[in-house]
């Protein structure tokens, strides 16, 4: 499956509208644990809404899709673009896909005059949906919605202009002119994309088909990226991509992202706190395994894609690892760095899951003590293989995934209680509110700019939020 790093951002007023944590209704159910954990976003609007011809920007989907639209917004004032509006797409449920169209053609109605371009993967899996609409002016595939020239004026241009994009074979959203996208939270820390696409072929996942294959960033680039970054004031950086673990199998010698990670920490000495975004529990390297016990600025916190806890539903989502692998990866990881916290993705409501399939689910929750949830209702995807297993009845899918928020809920309770006592490092991300290493979210007091590193001792928390004195 793509391991999409995905995570909810609260919205900042008058800018961004609702980021990944959309004001409206979110894409994909959440516990109150995944706040900023990884998770579908909602959409975010980029740019100046004020001005008649401003270029918005409207994100759906995960975080790579946010940072991707980073390199949109610089490409469209490189090309010259003006008066538009461009609609990055997600294609993981058909909500996704539903809320975009919405968007559409709110957008034709409050801004008649502008150009609406749609991009992202619903437009690169079904480019005909979207040209279909009156409302559109241009269709671009993935591949092309941040190549230069892609926004520029081209009067005699097909209007779809979508690629094969299993043919692709470098990374996409990389650079802009040499200058890297990245920074989602203002100064707090920011995002480097190390790889695109992915070669798992899971059967509920749509996104190798908007994605395309594993593409790895090279690694001399990716430490000059994260360089420049540290040079520019970031305190701390987030290796993203669609299946980070996938990183290197199509380089030269087929390094491994355990590599890559040690040669950023050995080469950027400067650099204070490194993170790993949604990670496959079926590749955790030996040289990660080695930077996670002996490198404590790579940060003690893991977000595995799960997706669930019952072998049998495991082998029909075709995921390569099984219970026994997750909990002994989460043992072994633990040994070596008994301060790590794991968050993980589930998939509520799979075809064919039984009673009894999804308890063994819900009770994963707890004995892998697991600290933060992101659930999915289970959404059918035309086109994948589980979209033709025999389907659980909706309302039973909905109570499934409420009563696995609700185990989260609980999980989150019970990391709040272990921190409590603790002294902890957090890096601030908004006024009041920052994260500590191992990506509890906390309060504070006094005034500090985001991206500054505080230092204090948990000594309660709220249910949701720890309190740092």
């Amino acid at each position: 499956m793509a391991e999409l790093d995905i995570a909810l951002i609260p919205a900042k007023a008058g800018t961004q509208g609702s980021g990944a944590n959309p004001s409206t209704a979110p894409l994909a159910d959440t516990n109150a644990a995944a706040s900023e954990a990884p998770g579908l976003l909602g959409p975010r609007l980029r740019g100046d809404e004020r001005s008649e011809n401003a270029v918005e920007v409207v994100t759906f989907g995960c975080r790579l899709n946010a940072y991707e639209s980073e390199a949109i917004e610089a490409r469209a004032q490189a090309d010259g673009l003006t008066d538009a509006v461009i609609f990055n797409t997600c294609a993981v449920t058909a909500e996704a896909v539903r809320q975009a169209r919405q968007a559409i053609r709110k957008a034709r109605r409050e801004r008649p005059g502008a150009r609406l371009i749609v991009t992202g993967c619903a437009a690169q899996i079904d480019p005909g949906a979207f040209a279909a609409m009156d409302e559109v002016d241009l269709v671009l595939g993935n591949a092309l919605k941040s190549a230069p020239g892609a926004y520029a004026d081209q009067p005699d241009a097909p209007r779809v202009r979508v690629n094969d994009i299993m043919s692709v074979r470098e990374t996409a959203g990389h650079l802009v002119e040499g200058k890297l996208i990245g920074g989602l939270d203002g100064r707090a820390r920011a995002y480097v994309e190390v790889q695109n696409g992915c070669d798992h072929r899971c059967t509920f996942c749509i996104i190798p088909f908007g994605r395309g294959n594993s593409r790895s960033a090279a690694a001399g680039e990716v430490v000059e990226q994260i360089r420049r970054l540290s040079a520019d004031g970031y305190n701390e950086v987030v290796l993203t991509g669609v299946d980070i673990t996938s990183w290197g199998s199509d380089l030269p010698g087929q390094p491994t992202l355990g590599q890559l990670t040690a040669r950023i920490l050995k080469l950027v000495p400067e650099l204070p706190r490194l993170r790993l975004s949604s990670i496959d529990a079926a590749e955790i390297d030996a040289d990660l395994m080695r930077c996670l016990a002996e490198e404590p600025r790579l940060m003690p916190h893991l977000h595995l894609s799960l997706q669930a806890g019952d072998d049998m539903i495991l082998k029909r989502m075709k995921r390569r690892h099984s219970r026994a692998d997750a909990l002994s990866l989460i043992g072994r990881v633990r040994s070596v760095r008994p301060d790590v916290a794991f968050g993980a993705d589930f998939i509520a409501g799979f075809p064919t899951e039984t009673d009894a399939m999804f308890e063994n689910t819900l009770s994963l929750v707890e004995e892998a003590q697991l600290s933060f949830l992101h659930v999915f209702p289970y959404s059918p995807r035309p086109g994948t293989p589980a979209a033709r297993m025999p389907a659980i009845a909706r309302a039973e899918v909905k109570a499934r995934a409420a009563r696995l928020r609700a185990a989260g809920d609980a999980a989150l309770v019970r990391h709040l209680d272990r921190r409590v006592g603790r002294t902890v490092r957090c890096i601030v991300e908004k006024p009041g509110v920052a994260r500590a290493e191992d990506f509890t979210e906390v309060t504070f007091t006094g005034e500090a700019t985001a991206g500054t590193i505080l230092e204090g001792t948990i000594t309660s928390h709220d249910g949701r939020r720890a309190r740092l004195a």
